[in-house]
């Protein structure tokens, strides 16, 4: 049965978080619609995650859990999410609330004014470290400008989107997801609404320096092909260089008559191409990984258990 509203939520060891959040959410529900949904997706949580889920489900009818076999990570949590739910409107939103659920009002306000994609963009980051907040910043800006489509600074996965755009986000299969920038690529009518995002509550982020770095190479090679222009580019100018050198030693040795000598030069510059190779090598493998990744169509993820009619197993 379709719904007003859906609300898809990835966890990942938020045990202690999901009291406080569930009833946060259904109570921003409620003041939306009471024909609503919360799917709550546990993403290989190590605690008591999928316990407290199943709890709140047995009370709730409302309430939809999907257990992953393990962890797949939380782009494919949302998308099994999406895959799920039933609301013509869904809003996507992360279990640890730092994002306020008492946003979602503002969210389907706007929504209601027509537009099909209603992002919540962050004023301001408490708790989060500057190393942090100045690595995204820089993040976010750099994948703007190096990309054709316009991906709004300063915005996670909070959003609330049309039925059209997650019907239009399962056509797009690829392994590395990276919803944000995807959203933004399908188009449609798209408006901000501006909030302070929390510190994180309880326990510690599931997305470590390590994470967001591949997160990052994601978003970068999912949405540019700009790194193997500049390493293209790169080539031509350590070529040209190359060349004015061979000339110079050229001119040096039969006009000069001074042959250039010199073991440092020699194992310096040797060394600055074998570094400049091993990047170039490094870039080109990342768009290939892409490749590989797809062409062996493995499915996205694996439900272990579920309270939804139909288990989905994409």
């Amino acid at each position: 049965m379709t719904k007003d509203l859906s609300i898809v939520v990835p966890i990942f060891n938020e045990e202690q978080t999901i009291p406080e959040l569930y009833d946060r959410l259904q109570k921003a529900a409620a003041l939306v619609s009471s024909n609503y949904e919360l799917i709550f997706v546990n993403d290989g949580s190590k605690d008591n995650s999928l316990d407290a889920l199943i709890k709140i489900s047995e009370k709730d009818p409302r309430v939809f859990f999907i257990n992953f076999s393990r962890n797949f990570g939380h782009q494919i949590a949302v998308t099994a999410g999406l895959d799920a739910c039933l609301g013509q409107a869904v809003v996507i939103i992360d279990g640890d609330l730092q994002d306020p659920p008492e946003l979602i009002p503002q969210l389907y306000a706007k929504y209601k004014e027509g537009f099909e994609v209603v992002y919540a963009r962050r004023m301001e980051r408490k708790g989060e470290s500057f190393f942090k907040k100045i690595t995204a910043k820089f993040f976010y800006r750099t994948l703007k400008n190096i990309t054709a489509i316009d991906i709004p600074l300063d915005t996670g996965d909070f959003r609330l989107i049309d039925k059209k755009v997650v019907d239009n986000l399962k056509k797009m299969q690829e392994q590395n997801k990276f919803l944000r920038g995807q959203i933004a690529w399908l188009g449609f009518r798209q408006t901000a609404v501006f909030y302070d995002r929390d510190k994180r509550k309880y326990g510690k982020t599931g997305y470590p320096l390590s994470k967001m770095l591949r997160f990052a190479m994601d978003g970068i090679t999912g949405f540019s092909d700009k790194p193997l222009l500049w390493v293209s580019r790169l080539g031509f100018v350590i070529s040209f260089l190359s060349f004015i050198v061979i000339l110079y030693a050229v001119y040096s040795h039969f006009i000069l008559d001074r042959t250039i000598t010199g073991w440092t030069s020699l194992i310096i510059s040797s060394m600055f191409i074998g570094g400049v190779q091993l990047i170039s090598v490094g870039v080109i493998g990342e768009y290939i990984s892409r490749i590989n990744r797809n062409v062996l169509k493995r499915p996205l993820y694996i439900v272990e258990k579920t309270n939804i009619k139909d288990a989905l197993d994409s």
